[in-house]
């Protein structure tokens, strides 16, 4: 997975460089009513990576993996995402994606076809579940920082 993890640690070199250009007022700024605000999002993101570092870690000692969902909204409020520092949110996501590239290219390929069920999902390869984990960090990147030129 060796690809993957490079275009995670890519993807995270280039946004952790302009997620550090947003100012406190800007990541704390109102998007609307019942969204989060980039604090808030980029706090999602930490939690995702949290969650993904167990599934990822265990997934290979377990076939069929069997793991629970987790409430997404319950875990951004109790980290008190909104009312941290940005650039302490900024430096923790950066360091956890860096951690967790390390991981993705440490899973043996005979792991990556073991079925996983999150929650209440249908099962799902090890693969699978690790690419998804990009396009789920791109899909909220996107909600915070604007399109490039």
């Amino acid at each position: 997975m060796q690809p993957l993890a490079e275009e995670l640690r890519s993807e995270v070199e280039a946004a952790q460089l302009r997620l550090r250009a947003i100012d406190e007022g800007a990541a704390s700024a109102d998007r609307g009513a019942g969204k989060w605000v980039a604090k808030e999002i980029l706090g999602h993101l930490i939690d995702s990576a949290a969650n993904n570092h167990q599934r990822f870690v265990r997934a290979p000692l377990a076939d069929p993996f069997v793991w629970p969902g987790y409430a997404q909204n319950g875990w951004v409020a109790a980290h008190g995402y909104r009312d941290r520092r940005w650039a302490e949110l900024v430096d923790l996501w950066t360091a956890l994606n860096r951690h967790l590239a390390c991981v993705i290219e440490s899973v043996p390929a005979s792991a990556l076809p073991i079925r996983c069920r999150i929650g209440d999902d249908e099962p799902v390869t090890l693969e699978w579940l690790m690419r998804d984990y990009l396009r789920h960090l791109r899909h909220h990147l996107a909600q915070i920082l604007p399109p490039r030129a």
